[in-house]
């Protein structure tokens, strides 16, 4: 046998036995949670299908119950959630160790954008388009919530959302689901890792399904969508994080097509444990099984269990039904212990894989804990993360980046001094730890300018209110700087579930204290903080420098002072389409066209437009600019015919023709031209994001296949069509630099 050949055997002999050795260690897994079933009471296999809050902190409406601690002792609960810290989560785990059959409790937590090193809000991520750095933060996030105790973090959020007035829009991706698709890998993938190791918690893929559409951008209202518009959009973002290995789903709280998320047989268990295979559970959104009764598709809690059980819903989160309905059930013939078994035995295969049963406290060790949540490169990491999401919306004249050589900046606005504010919704208030680590806009500007650059500060007006009592001090400190930053927006808490709003436009006076500052003549800069696109036309219209910058986390001073002084040139793009005015909503780039479509807002009569309004947006999707200049050129396509089962190949040479450093992302789109159902007018298939120094310039390749060229059709087929297709590279959905045409044939 030659080298070659040894080395060739060798491998396939490795690779057998780590096969064998999976193969072998999920056969364990599955005989133990087999064993195990034969032991338990229908009581205590119920009761691994109970999930209660923790009475120390709620994220919903919490029911009180002064029993927990005993019906833990009885096996009569499977997990807790919203119990945080070492010492909580054990004292927890010590009780449910009591229990008859010692089975662990499962801790979940909503790890949203971090755990206490806090990342910038999801939404606000997506617009970085980097999907390492999403997947770092997730990892690290993970890492200090697994220190202190978590099992399960109830994310990613990987709804599509196309409505900003809906609030969890902040929780998510954006409107986009190839975007969206490749950010739930990501997130999944940083968030569990391999399952069971001591840095990863469990991913749950939220909310299943369609939530993203609620009518009128409500939370927890119905959504009504054709399944061709389900399966295209809505639905691969879920598929994606089944494909990443998400060892759970949360369903949700709107009705689909006139059937409750939580008692929805095709999705739960057609769609995701049929036709997807997935081997994880599924938990309900918070009483989300009681509300079937509000629906009014079920008229009592008795049929709420009955539908929801049946349906594939495996975990009862805060409701009581499975608690107090499924023994009946199961006495009444109406579901059979079958049932309940394949529930219990995925959730007892979770806690195996965790390592739980071989170590209740596995992830209760203190020392740990301190190690993990005082962690300087968990730092680091946030603040990259923070200034990769900042978008450049607008600079006439290069005001930005700003000189360190300026003598006198002033600060003002209601946001310079706020801590809290800067985390966003869906932040994590963990015990023992106060808001201090969080540094301020104020304290960012500090940090990076010292004692040789005179910082003033004015307030100038709260958030919300109609108080301009504070104007006259903005004014006059505005008129002892070289130049002003002005930092406005929304609150926190503005954003996130419950948070539905008619009116997206800044809140307050701000605005008009913007034009006050703008009449003393001096440059501004106009920092916008928020949880969602925001409509905010004088700003856009009249301020010279804007730096959209969301809600940015615990290191947002540090990320926006890195961003203002030209530390880093900032090359976020935008993954939502802003509005214009709420009149235009839902919005979104990738809609379809009409037999009589708009070219120009010059046409507008009998057109589909609006004859008060215009219908573009005043930020399109992947809209972005830099402190440098990036010029296309070069392109080419190796071919203008391809099958099938062939790939076509598109390049293009991108130089950076400017003063600064930077990245730049360059975005492919494609348009099916004539097809058996309508397609949009433009499709995101694929991006690339790339650094490139300034006076350098460099080539970059797409690779088009038969996924990206197809559809469902209207028969839910997945069809690639022959037909013609254009092509399109470019900066922005409204930036295209290059198209092409090009044919698929049979």
């Amino acid at each position: 046998m030659n080298i070659k050949n040894a080395n060739k055997f060798i491998l396939v002999l490795m690779l057998s036995v780590f096969f064998a050795n999976t193969n072998a260690q999920q056969k364990t897994i599955d005989q133990k949670v087999a064993a195990l079933l034969k032991q338990m009471t229908i009581e205590e296999k119920i009761g691994q299908l109970n999930q209660y809050n923790d009475d120390a902190d709620a994220t919903g409406p919490t029911t009180v119950d002064n029993d927990k601690a005993n019906q833990i002792r009885k096996g009569q609960v499977g997990s807790l959630l919203n119990a945080k810290g070492t010492v909580r989560t054990r004292s927890w785990q010590k009780i449910a160790m009591e229990s008859r059959l010692k089975i662990p409790l499962l801790f979940g937590l909503d790890v949203i954008h971090g755990y206490k090193t806090t990342f910038p809000i999801p939404l606000a991520e997506a617009a970085s388009w980097d999907l390492d750095a999403m997947q770092l933060g997730a990892r690290i996030a993970a890492t200090e919530a697994s220190a202190s105790g978590i099992h399960w973090t109830f994310a990613p959020m990987v709804d599509i959302a196309r409505d900003p007035r809906w609030g969890r829009i902040m929780e998510g991706a954006g409107e986009d689901t190839y975007l969206g698709c490749k950010i739930a890998e990501a997130r999944v993938k940083g968030f569990q890792g391999k399952l069971g190791d001591i840095n990863s918690v469990m991913a749950c893929a939220k909310h299943f399904a369609a939530y993203g559409a609620a009518v009128g951008g409500r939370d927890y209202n119905s959504v009504d969508m054709s399944d061709r518009q389900l399966w295209e959009v809505y639905l691969p973002p879920f598929k994606a994080a089944v494909d990443a290995g998400a060892a759970t789903f949360m369903n949700s709280f709107n009705d689909l097509n006139g059937v409750p998320a939580t008692g929805n047989k095709m999705l739960q268990r057609d769609i995701l444990k049929g036709k997807w295979g997935f081997k994880g559970f599924v938990v309900s959104d918070w009483g989300s099984i009681g509300e079937m009764q509000n629906h009014g598709s079920v008229k009592n809690e008795y049929e709420a269990a009955l539908s929801a059980i049946t349906a594939g819903s495996d975990m009862d989160m805060e409701s009581r039904c499975y608690k107090n309905n499924l023994t009946k059930l199961v006495a009444d013939k109406k579901i059979s212990i079958a049932l309940i078994d394949d529930a219990v035995s995925r959730i007892l295969k979770k806690k195996f894989e965790l390592g739980l049963f071989d170590d209740p406290y596995k992830y209760c060790n203190a020392d740990r804990e301190t190690a993990a949540l005082n962690n300087t490169t968990h730092v680091a990491a946030a603040r990259d993360m923070a200034k990769k999401s900042i978008i450049l919306l607008k600079n006439e004249n290069n005001i930005l980046p700003l000189s360190k050589a300026l003598k006198t900046i002033a600060l003002i606005g209601p946001m310079v001094k706020q801590l809290k504010q800067n985390k966003g919704f869906w932040d994590v208030d963990v015990p023992g730890v106060d808001s201090n680590f969080i540094v301020s806009q104020w304290k960012g500007l500090q940090n990076k300018l010292g004692a040789n650059t005179n910082l003033l500060y004015a307030k100038g007006c709260n958030i919300e209110g109609n108080d301009k009592s504070g104007f006259a001090e903005a004014i006059e400190v505005a008129k002892q700087a070289e130049v002003v930053v002005f930092s406005m927006g929304e609150k926190r808490d503005m954003s996130g579930e419950a948070k539905s709003r008619s009116d997206i436009s800044i809140p307050g006076v701000q605005e008009e204290l913007l034009k006050e500052l703008l009449a003393t003549g001096k440059p501004v800069v106009v920092l916008i903080h928020a949880g969602r696109p925001l409509v905010f036309n004088y700003t856009a219209d009249n301020a010279p420098a804007i730096l959209y910058t969301w809600w940015l986390g615990s290191e947002a001073g540090n990320a926006i002072a890195d961003v203002l002084f030209g530390d880093y040139n900032p090359a976020a793009k935008t993954t939502t389409t802003f509005p214009r005015s709420v009149g235009q909503v839902p919005i979104y780039y990738n809609h379809f066209n009409t037999g009589r479509p708009v070219t120009n807002d010059k046409e507008h009569l009998y057109r589909s437009a609006y004859n008060d309004l215009s219908i573009y947006p005043k930020y399109a999707f992947g809209y972005g600019l830099s402190y440098t200049k990036f010029e296309y050129s070069n392109f080419a396509l190796n071919k203008k015919t391809v099958k099938a089962n062939e790939t076509i190949e598109a390049s293009v040479t991108i130089a950076n023709t400017g003063k600064y450093d930077g990245e730049e992302i360059v975005q492919l789109y494609l348009k099916d031209k004539v097809a058996s159902s309508v397609r949009p007018i433009i499709e995101l298939k694929d991006f690339k994001k790339i650094f490139i120094k300034s006076g350098e310039s460099k080539t970059i390749k797409f690779v088009i296949d038969k996924e990206k060229l197809s559809f469902y059709n209207t028969q839910l087929q997945w069809v690639a069509e022959p037909g013609d297709f254009e092509l399109m590279i470019g900066a922005a959905s409204n930036d295209i630099k290059w198209k092409e045409v090009f044919e698929l044939v049979k």
